[in-house]
């Protein structure tokens, strides 16, 4: 109480003091009262925020995180145990390390009541190998162990300052030449790109691109020449379009995948263009209905499993102010089951059916918009600048569209995945990928499978899924547990 007393005396005490140094510059009482009240609020507001991140800190250190990796309790896979105390966004947390690392989680059990998180994942490497590399091991350990208390709970989550790359965000509406567009006028303005991913998904592309002043090789500073980037780049986009073009140029850093998903979120890509033209049957199964007896709302996702399915399904769920309280996840075989008991942040299930709907539309979007459609090309050589803008032109010039795009540079070496289609989604025809590896170089441009594996897939169709229906939904209502949604 005598704390409680001194903090509340010295506050008025400052108060008083504000509101007389005020009314000596000859601001009206009612004036520097009313001034003073607000600084005092600001301050309260900002050291309220300092005690929860001390309390924050000083709960991890009391009940630190602990992880155990097991390479014996599974025949064909690595056990994780992680537990820590529970906050939101830790599952994003933990998820994310494992797949930034790219492991492949075949089975999660989650379970987060109460005030501490308890997880399991069975993971394996590409390959379908336990994981047996200790650096990856001892990274796994430092991420999510005692160790991950002395850096920021949500530090691969979160925003961080970069002075090595410009970071450049991109939203606007798909359609065929635009990566080469986009490329040719960042090598133009004397910028390098060091790193880029590129998703589209229901007419509307995303990006984020890390660029370097060719000059410098460093993080591009003068205001002016930032602004023409953005103005530029917001024309190549069509700012006329009439759902517009979006170009974001800033020093800080999100996780690129994360914010790829909240950009096309905020985009609504979720909404369908021309719902008369979609098949339902493409679209991966979800399901929402409520446990009325222990207020939960139960999410369950069926649909072919593909890697960091789990990332971008926890990412949704998140970014939406969901709470995951329990989950279970099987993805041993070519298709995934996931499943979700969830509330929002505030408490509350699920509360409507165009709530339901929503969850529904955006889940089955965040899946959709990783699926890796078309042929896939691989690109390894040394980097230089306008590389992208060369190779993505040659592309436009064979009537190639890029669906989706990674970029990166290690160690001097551009290191680029393309997933391209042919011109109104026909399938890419053998002879013009021999002409444009002829081009570019065959030991430098490799294909991933066949011309006649990439699907055919209308140019304007507003999803570009390559989900069917071939799962059949497993109810809860036949166990008894849940009661359909009303």
């Amino acid at each position: 109480m005598h704390c409680c007393f001194v903090a509340t005396t010295h506050s008025q005490s400052l108060f008083v003091c504000l509101r007389e140094n005020l009314r000596n510059f000859g601001v009206a009482d009612h004036e520097s009262s009313g001034t003073a009240m607000a600084f005092m609020s600001e301050v309260n507001m900002s050291f309220s925020h300092y005690m929860d991140d001390e309390y924050e800190k000083l709960f991890r250190r009391m009940n630190p995180p602990r992880v155990v990796i097991d390479n014996e309790a599974c025949k064909n896979a690595t056990v994780i145990r992680a537990d820590s105390a529970n906050k939101h966004g830790i599952l994003l947390e933990v998820v994310q390390i494992l797949t930034d690392l790219n492991l492949v989680i075949t089975k999660a059990y989650i379970s987060s009541d109460g005030g501490w998180f308890m997880d399991v994942f069975n993971v394996t490497d590409q390959d379908g190998n336990k994981v047996t590399d200790e650096a990856i091991l001892d990274y796994i350990r430092k991420s999510l162990g005692p160790e991950s208390c002395v850096t920021s709970p949500m530090r691969s989550v979160g925003v961080k300052q970069t002075m090595d790359h410009t970071a450049i965000e991109l939203m606007g509406r798909d359609r065929p030449g635009l990566l080469s567009e986009v490329s040719a006028v960042l090598t133009n303005l004397k910028c390098n790109i060091v790193n880029a991913e590129v998703w589209t998904h229901n007419t509307r592309a995303a990006a984020v691109m890390h660029v370097t002043d060719v000059e410098t090789g460093s993080a591009i500073t003068d205001l002016q020449r930032l602004s023409i980037i953005k103005e530029l780049l917001c024309n190549v986009l069509g700012g006329g379009n009439k759902r517009g073009a979006k170009t974001v140029v800033t020093d800080e850093v999100t996780h690129t995948e994360r914010r790829l998903h909240q950009m096309m979120f905020a985009d609504r890509d979720y909404e369908r263009v021309n719902v008369d033209d979609f098949d339902e049957k493409q679209r991966p199964n979800v399901n929402v209905v409520n446990w009325y007896d222990k207020d939960y709302s139960v999410v369950t996702i069926q649909c072919k499993d593909r890697p960091k399915l789990l990332f971008d399904t926890v990412c949704t769920l998140t970014d939406m102010q969901y709470v995951v309280f329990h989950a279970n996840i099987d993805a041993e075989g070519p298709q995934a089951y996931q499943e979700f008991y969830i509330k929002h942040i505030d408490g509350s299930p699920v509360k409507s059916d165009a709530e339901r709907q929503r969850v529904i539309q955006c889940l089955a979007a965040a899946i959709e918009r990783r699926v890796s459609e078309g042929l896939k090309l691989e690109l390894c050589t040394t980097d230089r600048v306008g590389l992208l803008s060369d190779v993505t032109r040659i592309f436009r010039e064979n009537s190639l569209t890029v669906t989706r795009a990674e970029v990166a540079t290690k160690g001097g070496k551009a290191v680029n995945t393309f997933y391209v289609r042919g011109a109104s989604g026909f399938p890419v025809d053998s002879k013009t990928i021999e002409s444009i590896r002829q081009t570019i170089g065959n030991t430098i441009l490799k294909v991933k499978g066949s011309p006649e594996e990439s699907k055919s897939v209308p140019q304007d169709s507003p999803t570009r899924s390559l989900f069917s229906g071939l799962f059949k939904s497993r109810s809860f209502v036949n166990f008894g547990l849940v009661k359909s949604y009303s």
